[in-house]
């Protein structure tokens, strides 16, 4: 059987929770760009946006190895995104991403926000659909290669 049909599990020992310190910050933007930037030849900064400061932040940890992390927004009162959701290629499949989603939603709903919305890449739409995620239709391109599609949940 292949390794990429092994179903992972999840770290006894992960702990989500938002960065604390300025070397901790450092280490979920960088993970950040390496995921999501780095392999399109895009440079270091390109992992952030204006929302940083008014976003809310998790990272997943084991130990000190960070694992994955994910930033939710506000779009409005009561609708937030998510954005920048990325794990380690050797650690997913394994509850990580649904352990960052399940945390980001909960800010959410402790914050009065109905809809979360996502524009994902298309290998991880059927992630979002397996935590509830509905598609909505194609949202924008990413890089000029990488196709994203619009997608929301009802909290």
């Amino acid at each position: 059987m292949s390794q990429k049909m092994v179903a992972k599990s999840r770290p006894n020992n992960l702990i989500i929770r938002s960065p604390k310190t300025p070397e901790e910050f450092k280490e979920y933007y960088k993970l950040r760009w390496e995921i999501l930037r780095k392999p399109w030849k895009q440079p270091e900064g390109s992992e952030k946006d204006e929302f940083e400061d008014r976003a809310f932040h998790l990272m997943a940890l084991e130990g000190d190895s960070l694992l994955g992390v994910g930033r939710i927004h506000f779009n409005s009162p009561t609708e937030a995104q998510l954005r920048f959701m990325a794990v380690k290629e050797e650690h997913r499949d394994g509850g990580i991403g649904g352990a960052l989603i399940s945390g980001l939603e909960d800010e959410a709903r402790k914050r009065g926000v109905n809809e979360v919305v996502v524009n994902a890449r298309k290998p991880a739409v059927g992630f979002y659909s397996k935590y509830g995620y509905e598609l909505m239709g194609d949202a924008h391109t990413l890089f000029g290669s990488i196709p994203h599609y619009s997608m929301r949940k009802n909290l």
